[in-house]
C-alpha cells in the first residue's frame, strides 16, 4: 500500500485531495503539507529513513502554482536524489504537462480533482512502485473513517461487503465499516483473495461461508448468523466454487 504526501496551498482543496486519496484501498498513508517547504521538510526525512524505514514516502502529489517555490521546483530538486519518491502533479493549469513529464512525472491531474481521475493515478503510482518493491508481508487492509481516525482493517476480517451506492459497507466479526468504494471496485480487486458476488448487492469471502441452503428453488449461504441470497445469475457459480474448494 502506499505512503502519500498531497501538496497544496489552498487548504479547502488540499482536504478534498487527501479525502479521496484516503478513500482509496491502495493508500495506507496520505498526509498533507501547505507549501513547498514544508513539504521538502517531510521529504528530507523521508529520503533519510530510506525505502523501508518508517517515515518513508512513495509519491507526492504536487500542485504547481505556490508561494514561493512552486511544485516544479520541488520536482526538480527531487530529481538530484538517487532514490526519490514518484511525483503526480494536481493543478488547475493545461500548460505545465511538458514540463511535468520531462521531469518525469508519473501523471498531471487536471482541478477539480475528479475521484475516478484520481484513481487512474493511483493506480499507475500503484503498478510502478508495485514493480520495483520487494513482495509485502503484511496482510492487506482497507483504511476506514472512525470520527475523524483512520482506522485499517485486514482484508482477511472481511466476511461480506455490502453494496450502498457509491459506498460499500464493510462485515466483519467485529462491527461494520462504510468506504467510499464501489462494491464493483472491491470485487475486480480482491478476485484473486477468494471473494466472490453472490447478488448485485453482496461480495462474500467464500473462505467464510458456513451453508449453502436451496429452499424452494431459491439458493442462499450463511456466513456467522447472517443469511444471504444468491442471485440465479451466481448461484452455479457459487456451487462449483465451493465444491471444488471443498474437494481441495
Amino acid at each position: 500500500m502506499l505512503r502519500v504526501l498531497a501538496v497544496d496551498d489552498e487548504e479547502p482543496a488540499l482536504g478534498e485531495l487527501l479525502y479521496l486519496l484516503r478513500a482509496d484501498p491502495r493508500v495506507r498513508t496520505a498526509e498533507g503539507a501547505g507549501d513547498a517547504t514544508a513539504a521538502l521538510r517531510r521529504i528530507g526525512r523521508a529520503l533519510e529513513s530510506g525505502p523501508d524505514g518508517e517515515d518513508a514516502v512513495d509519491v507526492v502529489f504536487l500542485d504547481i502554482h505556490m508561494p514561493g517555490l512552486t511544485g516544479l521546483d520541488v520536482a526538480r530538486l527531487l530529481a538530484g536524489f538517487a532514490r526519490p519518491p514518484l511525483v503526480v502533479f494536481v493543478t488547475a493549469h493545461e500548460g505545465f504537462a511538458l514540463q511535468a513529464f520531462d521531469l518525469k512525472a508519473v501523471d498531471y491531474v487536471l482541478k477539480p480533482v475528479r475521484r475516478e481521475r484520481l484513481a487512474e493515478a493511483v493506480r499507475r503510482v500503484h503498478e510502478l512502485v508495485h514493480a520495483t518493491a520487494a513482495p509485502a508481508t503484511a496482510p492487506e487492509q482497507i483504511p476506514v473513517e472512525l470520527g475523524g481516525v483512520t482506522r485499517f482493517v485486514p482484508v482477511d476480517d472481511i466476511a461480506y461487503v455490502e453494496a450502498h451506492g457509491d459506498y460499500a459497507r464493510l462485515h466483519t466479526d467485529r462491527g461494520s465499516h462504510l468506504v467510499r468504494i464501489p462494491l464493483s471496485a472491491l470485487e475486480e480487486r480482491w478476485a484473486d483473495r477468494g471473494f466472490v458476488r453472490i447478488h448485485r448487492s453482496h461480495l462474500v469471502a467464500l473462505a467464510r461461508i458456513d451453508e449453502l441452503r436451496l429452499d424452494g428453488g431459491a439458493t442462499s449461504v450463511r456466513i456467522g448468523d447472517t443469511d444471504l441470497a444468491v442471485s440465479r445469475r451466481h448461484a452455479r457459480q457459487l456451487r462449483d466454487l465451493l465444491m471444488r474448494r471443498a474437494g481441495g
